[in-house]
């Protein structure tokens, strides 16, 4: 067994790897108009088995070991614990960040749009992905034994409705989208669909497991949670505004009071950890806490301070802990090469035509409708999250975890180019998206003498897309 500090010295080495190859990267793929969270989803997927375990086995399994064998036992190797409990941590963090900017005006007067591009962007993945997971299930080798026909096609249903909630985030702010409708509609989605997809998720869990308690407690906590959290959390959190900090914690930490930022911390990993309990998984009970703290300098603070640590170191970590799971040597044989493309046609088809033609129908414009349908496939973060949930339940095979995990990077590396392509289009037609759909530039359209004004998709994909707010500046690392 390794010495801890062992284990620490080798966990650090592992860190500087993970953000040198993300450093490395980031400016090639920002001239492919992608955001800053792809270059290290990709970074992670690279130093797994599936690249650098083929170019170099022994260098890749001295770097990222994932077993340990004493004797004639085998044990997960501790650093390989390390960086997923980092990783989660990562996860917490940031989706609290999420819900701490999330704009509940907007989506308050854009319901309508919400509710039903949701329920077109759950509804037709859920039927086509329960098809194909049934098929699956019937050819085996996708599945453990344990998971029967109707098990299967919930949990592909679940993986290919999914978006990313935290990825599509950073793409919304990444893209100068989050003050605009077709931002804020598509987290809204976003949310609603991940959360359907969990459930899903809880179901076949303890179903596999013999039980239907685990689903009930997911479904009965997670809204027992989310009313306790509006109506006597959100009073209660409150009350921070009003509670003046000692003079002293604030000229010692910048402006960010001690006592109020424990009081978030505790909330924030309390709520983690219930609705870790109830089978929803901790990252909602962050982002509600998040989407509950009231705004004002305190939660202004909190997100500038921790920002740059939650996205450049934290979240790195699970990353990695994704792509070690990732085996593209398990699909390479003709019939799971072809499920695979069927698998990405689905997924990606399935999202951008539900969504799309949805937004349409509810009034939105057709490069608005068609941004919101190339957004929907950004399921990054949140695929791959029950990508590990289902491997570790002993529900999926290393062959359907590498295609899954394969559609998650290719659906997640089109949604930005994609989308930046319809805004440029709008954006030559003198428009840009806005708080309530496509509005005009006016004046400080670049037509008139303003280049300064382009939009992200416009400018020069060497630069990345502007923040609406000081408080996103950690993406212009």
């Amino acid at each position: 067994m390794p010495s801890l500090l062992t284990i620490t010295y080798h966990f650090f080495f592992q860190i500087v790897v993970i953000l040198l190859t993300y450093r490395l990267l980031w400016p090639v793929l920002r001239r492919l108009a992608q955001v800053q969270v792809v270059a290290i989803m990709v970074a992670g997927f690279l130093l797994g088995p599936s690249v650098l375990g083929w170019i170099w086995p022994a260098g890749q399994q001295w770097l990222f070991p994932t077993k340990l064998t004493l004797g004639s036992e085998t044990f997960t190797h501790p650093n390989l614990t390390v960086i997923y409990v980092v990783g989660q941590l990562g996860l917490v963090l940031y989706m609290f960040l999420v819900g701490a900017s999330f704009k509940l005006d907007i989506l308050t007067a854009h319901w309508r749009q919400a509710g039903v591009t949701s329920a077109a962007g759950i509804g037709v993945p859920l039927v086509l992905g329960g098809v194909l997971g049934a098929w699956m299930v019937s050819r085996g080798g996708y599945f453990t034994d344990n998971v029967v026909s109707w098990q299967g096609a919930l949990f592909v249903a679940a993986a290919v409705a999914i978006t990313a909630f935290p990825m599509l985030a950073w793409i919304v702010y990444d893209s100068g989208l989050l003050n605009t409708r077709l931002g804020t509609v598509s987290l809204s989605c976003a949310a609603f669909d991940d959360a359907c997809s969990w459930v899903l998720l809880a179901t076949v869990v303890a179903t596999a497991k013999g039980s239907l308690f685990g689903a009930v407690l997911a479904i009965g906590g997670g809204l027992a949670y989310l009313v306790f959290m509006i109506y006597v959390g959100r009073p209660l959190l409150a009350r921070l505004e009003t509670w003046s900090p000692p003079r002293a914690d604030i000229e010692r930490t910048g402006g960010l009071p001690i006592a109020h930022t424990s009081v978030v911390l505790l909330t924030v990993l309390a709520a983690s950890c219930f609705t870790d309990f109830v089978g929803i998984y901790s990252v909602f009970g962050a982002f509600v806490a998040g989407a509950v703290m009231p705004r004002g300098e305190l939660l202004t603070q909190i997100r500038q301070h921790f920002e740059p640590l939650t996205a450049y170191l934290l979240i790195p970590a699970f990353f990695i802990y994704s792509g070690l799971n990732t085996q593209l040597r398990l699909i390479l044989d003709g019939p799971t090469l072809l499920m695979a493309m069927i698998v990405l046609v689905v997924s990606f088809t399935a999202k951008f035509g539900a969504v799309g033609l949805a937004a349409r129908w509810q009034g939105m414009s057709r490069l608005e409708a068609a941004s919101m349908g190339a957004l929907a496939n950004a399921r990054g973060l949140m695929e791959l999250i029950l990508l590990n949930i289902g491997f570790e339940a002993g529900l999926i095979s290393g062959k359907l975890y590498t295609i899954l995990a394969l559609m998650t990077i290719v659906t997640t590396l089109v949604a930005t180019p994609l989308q930046r392509q319809f805004e440029r289009r709008l954006w030559k037609t003198g428009a840009r998206f806005g708080a309530d759909g496509e509005e005009p530039y006016g004046n400080d359209h670049p037509r008139n003498g303003h280049a300064a004004a382009q939009p992200a998709a416009a400018r020069s994909e060497q630069t990345p897309p502007p923040s609406k707010g000081k408080s996103h500046a950690r993406f212009h690392a």
